[in-house]
């Protein structure tokens, strides 16, 4: 039988032994890639993408790719209690001009919830946050969103673009498609994968 003071060992032992399992398993997430182009072929489950900035890159879907629409939406579909996103910048009082606006459908309420650097342009945002308030200003509409960890005052002008993510499927991964995976990953070999891709519908072009 152990004794009492073997016990202390013991869990710092297992507490190290979980650290260390958990340490590992963190570092071995593989990296993902955030990718905005055009479909140029499609070969299988195999796409050929023209990225925004010339490249060519292949990313594979998964078998149980899921595919979303982006579609475009009014200002006023915008309300209290919305989850959305905001692609944004920042202004010298703090607030953040949306650059573009996407709301979330209600089964992604949560998702990726917070305040983030983004790479839709030189030092802009992302905030995914629940609409507290929403009041017409001068500028255009005052929200302010707030999420786990705070919240953001946001100025959308009238000419922001503002999509909604609606239900899609394979056959819109097609040569032309807009499209913008916000999480390819990274595979050991070199190789991308996506298990969702969001495509522009109406000719947008994904504005996040």
């Amino acid at each position: 039988m152990l004794k009492s003071s073997s016990w202390p060992r013991l869990l710092a032992a297992s507490l190290t032994f979980f650290t260390l399992l958990g340490s590992a398993a963190w570092t071995q997430q593989p990296p993902t890639v955030r990718i905005r182009g055009t479909i140029e072929a499609v070969d299988g489950a195999m796409l050929s993408i023209k990225s925004r900035d010339g490249t060519d890159m292949k990313v594979r879907v998964t078998d149980n790719v899921a595919v979303f629409g982006v579609a475009k939406t009014e200002l006023s579909e915008i309300k209290e209690g919305s989850y959305i996103g905001v692609t944004g910048m920042p202004e010298p009082d703090g607030t953040q001009k949306a650059v573009a606006v996407h709301i979330f459908p209600e089964n992604q309420r949560g998702a990726a919830e917070g305040f983030r650097p983004w790479d839709a342009r030189p030092n802009s945002t992302m905030t995914n946050a629940t609409v507290a308030q929403t009041v017409k200003g001068t500028d255009g509409q005052n929200i302010l969103v707030k999420y786990k960890d705070g919240e953001k005052k946001v100025v959308v002008p009238p000419d922001t673009p503002v999509v909604t993510f609606v239900a899609g499927d394979k056959s819109e991964l097609k040569p032309g498609a807009k499209i913008i995976i916000f999480g390819a990953v990274k595979k050991d070999d070199g190789t991308l994968e996506a298990a969702r891709v969001n495509v522009g519908r109406d000719g947008i072009t994904p504005p996040m």
